[in-house]
C-alpha cells in the first residue's frame, strides 16, 4: 500500500475517533465476570433460604445449629444440639426444606421447557396430564390397596403419571403429533384420571381417608425423607444436563417448528426427548409432593423478565428462582397456622395468581 493510500484511509484531521475494539473486549470480559458471580449469588441465597428456613418453628434452633448438625452428619465435626433438637434439623426439617427447593427448581424448569417447546405462555408442568395420572395412582394404593402393600403412594402416583404420559403420546401421535394435539391430548388426559381419582374417592373412601388423599393432592411436603431428596435430586440433575444441552435448540423454537426445522433442528425428535424428560421429572416430584401448581406458570416468566429468553441463562435462573421461591412458600405454610399446617398448593396458589395477573398486566402494557 502506497503513502498515498494510507493518507487517504487514515481519518481527517476533527472526525470522530474509530471504535476502539479494546474497549468491546473489555466489555466481553467484565460479562464474563457477571456470570459466575451471579451464579454464585444465586446459590448463596439458596443456601441462606435453607439454612434460615430451618430454624423457624416452635424449636429453638439457630442458624450455626444447623451448620453444626450437618457438619456433624458429614463426618465434619461434632453437634452441640440435644439429640431431640438434632434429629428436628437432620430428620425432619432438612429433608422437607431440601425437596422443597429441588421441587421448586424442578417444577420451574418443566414450565420454562413446556411454554418454550408448545410455544404457550400458558403451558405448565402439569398441561401433559402427569398430575393428575399421578393423583389416580397414589389414590388407587390409598384407598383401593392396589399393589397389595408392596408398592408405597409415591410408586403408584409415578406409575399413574407414567400411564398418563404414555396416553397423551399415543393420542397426540394418532391425531397428527403437532402441538395443539399434545395440548390437547393433555387436556383429555387430564379430565379422564381427574374423574377417575374423584369416582374412586367417592365410591370406596371413608372420611379420614378422604381427608389424607385430599391433603397429598393439594400438595404436601410434610412426609418428605432423605430417600425423596436423593430420588427427585438426581432426576433433578439429570433433566437439567438434558435440557440445557438443548439450550440453543430451544431458543430455536421462539421462532416456531417450521422455523427450527429450516435451521436444521430435528423437530420431532426434540420435542420427544424433551417431552419426555419433562414428563418424568414432573412424575417423580409429584410422587413425592403431590400437585404444587402455579410454580412452573409463574416463575419462568418472573425469570424471564430477569434475564431474558435465551435458554442458557433461562434454564439455570429459572431453577434458583423456583428453589428459593418454594422454600419460603413450604416455610409459610407450615408455620403460618401452626400447629395446623396448610397444603403447600393452596399457599403457592394464593400467591401465584397475583403474580400471574401482574405478569399478564405487564404484558399488556409493553404490548
Amino acid at each position: 500500500m502506497t503513502t498515498a493510500e494510507r493518507a487517504s484511509r487514515a481519518p481527517a484531521e476533527g472526525s470522530p475517533a474509530p471504535p476502539d475494539p479494546g474497549g468491546s473486549r473489555g466489555v466481553r470480559r467484565a460479562a464474563a465476570w457477571v456470570r459466575p458471580v451471579g451464579w454464585a449469588c444465586g446459590l448463596a441465597a439458596l443456601a441462606f433460604s435453607v439454612a434460615v428456613a430451618i430454624t423457624i418453628g416452635p424449636a429453638d434452633i439457630r442458624v450455626g445449629d444447623v451448620w453444626s448438625v450437618v457438619g456433624a452428619h458429614l463426618g465434619r465435626g461434632e453437634s452441640h444440639l440435644t439429640p431431640i433438637r438434632d434429629g428436628i434439623v437432620w430428620n425432619l426439617r432438612l429433608p422437607r426444606t431440601l425437596l422443597a427447593a429441588v421441587c421448586g427448581a424442578g417444577l420451574a424448569v418443566c414450565g420454562a421447557i413446556m411454554q418454550s417447546l408448545l410455544r404457550n405462555p400458558l403451558a405448565d408442568p402439569f398441561v401433559l396430564g402427569v398430575s393428575s395420572g399421578a393423583s389416580t395412582g397414589a389414590v388407587l394404593v390409598v384407598v383401593l390397596g392396589v399393589g397389595g402393600g408392596a408398592l408405597s403412594v409415591s410408586g403408584g402416583a409415578f406409575l399413574g403419571a407414567l400411564c398418563s404420559f404414555g396416553m397423551v403420546l399415543l393420542l397426540s401421535h394418532t391425531l397428527g403429533g403437532t402441538t395443539d394435539r399434545v395440548v390437547l391430548s393433555g387436556v383429555a388426559a387430564m379430565q379422564l384420571f381427574s374423574a377417575l381419582t374423584s369416582f374412586v374417592v367417592l365410591t370406596a373412601a371413608d372420611a379420614e381417608t378422604t381427608r389424607g388423599v385430599l391433603f397429598w393432592l393439594l400438595g404436601s411436603l410434610g412426609g418428605a425423607g432423605w430417600t425423596d431428596v436423593q430420588v427427585c435430586g438426581v432426576v433433578l440433575l439429570v433433566a437439567l444436563a438434558v435440557c440445557g444441552g438443548y439450550a440453543r435448540t430451544l431458543d430455536a423454537f421462539a421462532f416456531g417448528q417450521d422455523a427450527a426445522g429450516h435451521l436444521g433442528v430435528s423437530v420431532a425428535r426434540t420435542r420427544l426427548v424433551l417431552l419426555t424428560v419433562t414428563a418424568l421429572l414432573t412424575a417423580a416430584l409429584v410422587s413425592s409432593a403431590g400437585a404444587i401448581g402455579f410454580v412452573g406458570l409463574v416463575l419462568p416468566h418472573a425469570a424471564r423478565a430477569l434475564v431474558g429468553p435465551g435458554h442458557g441463562r433461562l434454564l439455570p435462573v429459572t431453577a434458583l428462582t423456583g428453589a428459593v421461591f418454594l422454600v419460603w412458600v413450604d416455610t409459610l405454610a407450615r408455620t403460618v397456622l401452626d400447629p395446623q399446617e396448610v397444603p403447600v398448593g393452596v399457599v403457592t396458589s394464593l400467591i401465584g395468581v397475583p403474580a400471574f395477573v401482574l405478569v399478564l398486566y405487564r404484558g399488556r402494557r409493553i404490548r
